[in-house]
């Protein structure tokens, strides 16, 4: 039997923390690969060219001792790199950049070749078995036993652990049964008080837009900048400037504003969006785009994907990191524990590693 079941490749971490400390770990992860919002969008052009976008989250920066030390492990294992490049800020009141960083003010990191690199490293170390593909629907705790059952969205069984690590905020939500038309996979009576800090957690929606043009923008003087005084866009993002991508084409990504994704989804409900919504959102994101007065060439590619809920509003455990429950071992991690970053979601997770095997080790 594996001691403890990690649910979401996002906690990756917490998978390879316990492995590294001796405790047997089963991750699930209902998507064909790892990452979640670090995973890769691969997609292809008509022509049959394959493009390949960090969709989610763009980079991220350490502040944190315990990260630090984590992420300088991943660096000398080759599967993250600083992503060199100055930020800047464009105003659309004036339509002019307020601001051009200097370079080395802040390090900010990315996976290579990919952002889920990280992710998918982690999830093949040693003593973690990763199942893709599997999502869980159903999460049941035997009394008698004292132990987690838990089975697939098709019913099957698939196992029965000591310890759980979830790390989806949705998992008591009846958000789930708006999105899917299934209930959330555990019930709220099991774990009172953690359930009760979850279902009310605010989240920022957001829209991305993938592009990619046959040659280089280069009136665009930075490859990634914040927007001020725009209702629709709030950052953009040239995905193909990070080390170790393809420059076989320009790609960028757009992110639009919560304000812009909440009034889209007021519109068309929670439920997966169209193909009408998502090529209207593309058009507009562009639109917003070229608005800036750049010179902003006609992309060859353009695509737009929905984060409904990936983007926390809230940290709801700043000082413990996680939710823990020791009766039960059953730990709930992600960054809208620690801090709404990938560095918070990577301290999450460790700390919930920190707690099961404290609890799991001892049985």
């Amino acid at each position: 039997m594996s001691k403890v079941a990690v649910l979401g490749s996002g906690r990756a971490v917490c998978a390879s923390t316990l492995a590294r400390n001796g405790v047997s770990v089963t991750l699930f992860e209902s998507a064909r690969g790892p990452g979640g919002r670090m995973s890769q969008r691969r997609e292809k052009t008509e022509d049959g060219t394959e493009l390949h976008f960090d969709h989610g989250a763009p980079f991220f920066s350490v502040s944190q001792s315990e990260v630090l030390h984590l992420v300088k492990d991943w660096e000398l294992r080759g599967f993250i790199a600083e992503w060199k490049e100055k930020f800047g800020s464009f105003d659309f009141h004036n339509l002019k950049f307020n601001n051009i960083e200097q370079e080395g003010l802040s390090k900010r990191y990315v996976g290579v070749p990919s952002m889920n690199s990280i992710c998918k490293a982690l999830c093949n170390e040693s003593g973690v078995e990763s199942k893709f593909g599997v999502g869980v629907g159903r999460i049941e705790w035997l009394h008698d036993e004292k132990l987690w059952s838990l089975s697939g969205v098709d019913g099957q069984n698939l196992g029965q652990f000591k310890g759980l690590v979830a790390s989806d905020k949705n998992i008591v939500s009846p958000r789930v049964a708006e999105v899917t038309g299934r209930l959330p996979p555990l019930d709220i009576n099991l774990v009172t008080e953690l359930s009760e800090k979850l279902l009310n957690l605010p989240v920022k929606p957001c829209f991305v837009v993938m592009l990619a043009f046959a040659e280089p923008q280069s009136t665009i003087p930075v490859k990634a900048f914040s927007f001020e005084n725009s209702e629709v866009i709030s950052r953009a993002y040239c995905d193909s400037s990070k080390p170790s991508r393809s420059t076989a084409s320009e790609r960028w990504v757009l992110h639009s504003t919560a304000e812009y994704a909440e009034d889209i989804i007021a519109q068309t409900g929670l439920k997966k969006p169209s193909d009408i919504t998502l090529n209207k959102v593309a058009e507009q994101l562009f639109q917003e785009f070229q608005r800036t007065g750049l010179n902003i060439s006609q992309p060859f590619f353009k695509k737009a994907h929905r984060w409904g809920s990936a983007f926390p509003a809230a940290s709801i455990a700043p000082e413990e990191k996680c939710l823990w429950d020791r009766n039960k071992r059953i730990a709930i991690c992600g960054d809208f524990c620690a801090s709404p970053n990938v560095e918070g979601a990577i301290d999450s997770g460790f700390a919930a590693a920190l707690r099961l095997i404290d609890s799991v080790s001892s049985l």
